[in-house]
């Protein structure tokens, strides 16, 4: 069961829903770079369980303990760097019925297809939600070190059912745009009282109520996280199988419930001339810069120096409380299927730090892999 992406930067992940404790390994880090713990559990945090009647009631404190990785300093030794969050709220018992029933929509039936009964079902195993919490710390630490360097990476609630928020202004590349851009980017969630990640607090207020709508209704709803990483310079990147969209849509698509991605004006281009799509180039501050961005900041899987900007489908959650069609595999007959347990009415909410996480991860990896020309990354 390989859990491992990126190249120079390789990132696995281990653990259950309901093992002990899931965890990360992390390869190919620069050494000599002091992460701030404090912040790192500020950003882990925003994903945690338990936020909420929008949020799973499983409780967790989400607290990473390193192993290994760091010097008795704080900096990175050039060592992998490994750690784990114990898991402390498990109710296995809740799940008990599901080892021989499938829930639609769930990697359950895939999973006992291809492992015969042998796969660990609690939570969903390997195949939770839960393993996103070291993917954090791995993509918090990818944070820091690209701030460091001026990149900014920022993602939002962008729809949940039918209430959108405003989008990200990404498809301009003028000094006006990218300075609204960064006003929107420092408004995320902001706003007193709010409770969602969105950029237009009434937003949020909608989407709560679309997430309550469905949680009543004993269903769920997806929704939709929009990314954007700001400060890259031009060349970074690889063409072909090892491009920048290549690189994030493999990791985008290791967050459970991701079904589609798009970047820049994305599917929109179908209805476009090439006149309309292409973005046109002008010398600002004595470099060649696009002047609009419908390519997402991405040429040939090579970053342009424009925002790099990405959306993600997220499907609704698949355990939900209303009764469903499935199979008994143990006598293969035909029943109907009532689940238990604590899931979120809504994954895409608590998705968007993650989204946040794998991007700098592939942004970072693909700096480290195939930097610029006499810009390699460095602290």
């Amino acid at each position: 069961m390989p859990s491992s992406f990126g190249t120079t930067l390789r990132v696995s992940v281990f653990g259950q829903s309901h093992s002990a404790a899931v965890g990360c390994s992390v390869e190919g880090l620069p050494s000599g770079f002091e992460p701030d713990m404090d912040q790192l559990r500020a950003f882990m945090a925003r994903r945690a369980p338990g936020q909420g009647a929008w949020t799973t009631p499983r409780k967790e404190a989400d607290e990473p303990r390193v192993l290994s990785g760091l010097n008795p300093d704080g900096r990175t030794c050039g060592a992998p760097l490994a750690a784990i969050v114990e898991n402390t709220n498990t109710r296995s018992g809740d799940y008990s019925n599901l080892v021989k029933v499938p829930r639609p929509g769930h990697a359950d039936f895939t999973a006992w297809a291809k492992w015969h009964g042998n796969q660990d079902v609690p939570g969903g195993g390997h195949f939770s939600a839960r393993l996103t919490a070291p993917l954090c710390f791995a993509g918090g630490i990818a944070l820091q070190m690209l701030q460091a360097r001026g990149v900014t990476v920022r993602a939002h609630l962008a729809q949940v059912g039918d209430a959108v928020d405003e989008r990200f202004d990404v498809l301009d590349n003028s000094p006006e745009s990218l300075a609204h851009l960064a006003a929107q980017m420092s408004a995320v969630g902001q706003a007193p009282g709010q409770v969602l990640p969105t950029i237009d607090p009434k937003a949020s207020e909608a989407m709560l109520a679309q997430i309550d709508d469905a949680r009543r209704d004993l269903d769920s709803v997806g929704g939709m996280v929009e990314c954007v990483a700001t400060g890259l310079p031009a060349g970074v990147g690889s063409p072909m199988f090892d491009g920048m969209e290549n690189t994030i849509a493999r990791a985008a698509f290791g967050i459970p419930a991701v079904k589609g991605i798009e970047f820049g004006a994305g599917f929109d281009v179908a209805h476009l001339r090439g006149h309309q799509n292409n973005d046109p180039y002008r010398m600002r501050d004595g470099a060649c810069t696009p002047q609009t961005n419908n390519a997402g900041g991405i040429l040939g899987g090579i970053t342009t120096g424009a925002p790099l900007a990405f959306r993600l489908a997220i499907k609704p959650t698949s355990s939900i409380s209303r009764p469903q069609d499935s199979v008994d595999l143990t006598t293969m007959s035909d029943t109907t299927l009532e689940v238990h347990g604590r899931h979120d009415p809504c994954v895409a909410c608590r998705a968007v730090p993650v989204v946040e996480a794998v991007c700098a991860l592939a942004v970072l990896d693909s700096w480290l892999s195939w930097p610029p020309e006499g810009e390699p990354f460095h602290l």
